[in-house]
């Protein structure tokens, strides 16, 4: 049987905090080359949104070592994907920008990974609200079976928060779009401990502390991915919404111990008070050029909170069938991480002022 051609209407809604009936929404009408009704698409075809990303990587490494055929969306730019490639997952051009690019992407495909995010440079509300919102709706179309979405733990008690009220109006919104889908929310990756604090620790360059003794329990991306994967095989995970958090939960200054520990090295913090922060973000929402940083300085509310993001996982541990005994401690973390760096350090001679490399 031929393939046929589908339209799709993809409705992007102006903002996280409207509804779906109000003025704003623009109507977007694009063709796709879609299998016809009752052609099996494999179970095993993964689409990776954001596969270039911290977690997004990892999820299509664990994804095609455990078998799947994984597609990654790329965009267009001067330095390609080409790592994807090199392990064996397809790219696709496509944007989340541009919402008619997708339903190309999304042909042949059962399960819909979403690790994407919005980088420093671009707008949080047309990455993850806008561009997320024509995702799921071309996933409707195209009949995608399986979605998972990439959350924040506790997004629905911050409205304050732009990000956090896009996450939690993401989530409502995959909740009511029919799909089959599973969501995770996260605490906070170990990675970026790495350049926050373990790299400046080793270079004896200024580390940024905060007196606030908000807690998070970081997990390993590796991790991450494990239990991403896992989900795809359990039933139970369909329409589920689970909080992902490490075995102990860190503050700040726990955080920078644990690295002068490891790095036998003295830290040159300095302290920066969470009042400055909220301070520099209500300067900065006087500029319509500066209104994305002053969303992402949003984050001191949560830190001027004491807040701890974490959640009890031995229910997630059972549903997703992992042993919890195989998750990464942030002491194991950071330990292989400097014992590495240390022996390359040895190797070439180098004093801990020379480590201008990453791993």
């Amino acid at each position: 049987m031929s393939p046929a051609t589908t339209h799709i209407s993809c409705n992007v809604l102006a903002g996280p905090r409207q509804s779906r009936g109000v003025s704003g929404r623009r109507q977007l009408r694009v063709s796709a080359t879609s299998q016809v009704a009752g052609t099996p698409v494999p179970k095993n075809s993964i689409l990776v949104v954001g596969g270039t990303g911290t977690l997004g990587r990892q999820v299509v490494r664990r994804a095609l070592d455990e078998g799947y055929e994984v597609r990654c969306i790329v965009r267009p730019r001067q330095n390609p994907a080409d790592f994807l490639r090199d392990w064996g997952a397809t790219t696709v051009q496509a944007d989340l920008n541009d919402p008619t690019s997708l339903p190309a992407a999304l042909v042949g495909i059962h399960t819909v990974i979403d690790c994407a995010t919005a980088r420093p440079e671009e707008s949080t509300n047309k990455v993850d609200w806008e561009g997320k919102v024509a995702l799921v709706q071309c996933a409707q179309a195209m009949g995608i079976q399986r979605y998972v979405f990439f959350s924040i733990h506790n997004c629905d008690r911050h409205p304050e928060v732009p990000l956090m009220t896009i996450k939690h109006s993401t989530e409502k919104f995959l909740e009511e779009s029919g799909l089959n889908f599973t969501i995770f929310r996260l605490c906070g990756f170990m990675q970026a401990i790495i350049g926050n604090y373990a790299v400046p620790i080793l270079e004896e360059k200024q580390v940024w502390g905060t007196s606030d003794e908000t807690r998070t329990a970081y997990l390993d991306t590796q991790d991450v991915a494990k239990m991403t994967l896992a989900a795809l095989r359990s039933e139970e995970a369909v329409g589920k919404k689970l909080t992902l958090a490490g075995p102990k939960a860190w503050t700040v200054q726990e955080v920078i111990a644990l690295c002068e520990k490891y790095a036998d090295a003295e830290a040159d913090v300095t302290q920066v008070p969470v009042w400055l922060l909220k301070a520099t973000r209500n300067a900065l929402r006087g500029f319509q050029w500066a209104r994305d940083a002053a969303d992402r300085l949003a984050f001191a509310d949560i830190l001027a909170s004491n807040e701890t993001f974490s959640a009890p996982m031995d229910t997630t541990y059972k549903l997703l069938n992992i042993d919890p005994a195989t998750i990464t401690t942030l002491e194991q973390y950071l330990e292989e991480y400097y014992t590495s760096i240390l022996k390359k350090l040895k190797q070439v001679g180098a004093s801990s002022r020379q480590t201008d490399f990453y791993v």
